[in-house]
């Protein structure tokens, strides 16, 4: 199985939203993510990790701002508030949620 970032990125444009779910597989869900001017998401009920494709930013994790470029992992629990900040236009990342609602305990 094979998702490109290209592809994803022209399935998206043709979408009313800034995500797009392309693949699952028992509780792993892979998205591509590209909002427009500002991220209105909220927490999320499993555990997420982003690999940002393209553009640069911040990200606001829990309180805890860091930047953010292209390859960078980040990591959110289930049920922690997050989102991103200043990110140029080009932003997009890919979405990986898994795991059991409320999160895996560590």
């Amino acid at each position: 199985m094979k998702v490109s970032t290209k592809e994803a990125l022209e399935k998206l444009k043709k979408e009313s939203s800034p995500f797009l779910s392309l693949f699952e597989h028992g509780t792993l869900s892979l998205e591509i993510y590209k909002p427009d001017k500002i991220d209105l998401q909220q927490p999320h009920s499993r555990d997420e990790v982003y690999i940002i494709v393209s553009g640069t930013g911040e990200f606001l994790n829990d309180g805890v701002r860091t930047s953010f470029i292209p390859g960078d992992f980040l990591f959110v629990p289930a049920g922690i508030t997050h989102r991103f900040e200043n990110f140029t236009n080009d932003f997009s990342t890919w979405v990986l949620f898994y795991g059991p609602e409320g999160g895996e305990i560590s």
